[in-house]
């Protein structure tokens, strides 16, 4: 059974054009949604998925209207494929039903891998660069040595409150007591 899902984004768009072509295709049954495809929570995508039986095909009209991404798409493909269901773009003419289908979502699937490990090639090449200059990664500290020592200084001169201390240094609470905490200990041993 062939089952169609189509998408706009706005509201000022119509879906007519894309249940049009589906209707053409011999859908049984359409499901549509309303929203942009940045979305996590597509409602009718979900009542679609959840429709599809075993030897089902969900048909779209264009690729972009099924995933957020080339890896949101190949990962709703995949789990098409683990249940024994197709997939048909109509305007890309890809269906995962024959073997020509199945070798170009393969190649997407391949460049899609191929884009994530040279990000990842490139992110770790600029944080060795950056180390051999010197830089250290992650976020700054929130106190350097001097400015930890006048806090200690501050929290045992017992005349000042926390949020007094808290409003002198500039800082949260929990920054506050990362700092103090371990000569407290110290002290208490």
């Amino acid at each position: 059974m062939l089952i169609g899902y189509a998408r706009v984004s706005t509201l000022e768009q119509t879906l007519d054009l894309q249940k049009d072509a589906l209707s053409k295709a011999e859908c049984s049954k359409i499901f549509t949604d309303t929203i942009s495809g940045a979305k996590t929570e597509r409602k009718g995508l979900l009542e679609a998925l959840s429709f599809l039986r075993e030897g089902d095909t969900l048909v779209v009209w264009k690729l972009d209207r099924l995933g957020r991404s080339l890896n949101h798409l190949i990962e709703i493909i995949t789990m098409l494929e683990s249940r024994k269901i197709g997939f048909k773009s109509l305007t890309e003419s890809i269906d995962t039903t024959t073997p020509g289908g199945k070798l170009i979502f393969h190649i997407f699937g391949a460049l899609a891998q191929f884009e994530r490990d040279l990000i990842r090639e490139r992110t770790n090449a600029g944080l060795q660069a950056a180390r051999a200059r010197g830089k250290k990664g992650g976020r700054p500290k929130a106190m350097d040595q001097k400015k930890a020592e006048l806090a200690r200084k501050l929290y045992r001169d017992k005349t000042n409150t926390i949020d007094d201390i808290l409003k002198i240094l500039n800082i949260g609470k929990t920054t506050f007591y990362r700092y103090v905490r371990p000569e407290k200990k110290t002290e208490d041993e």
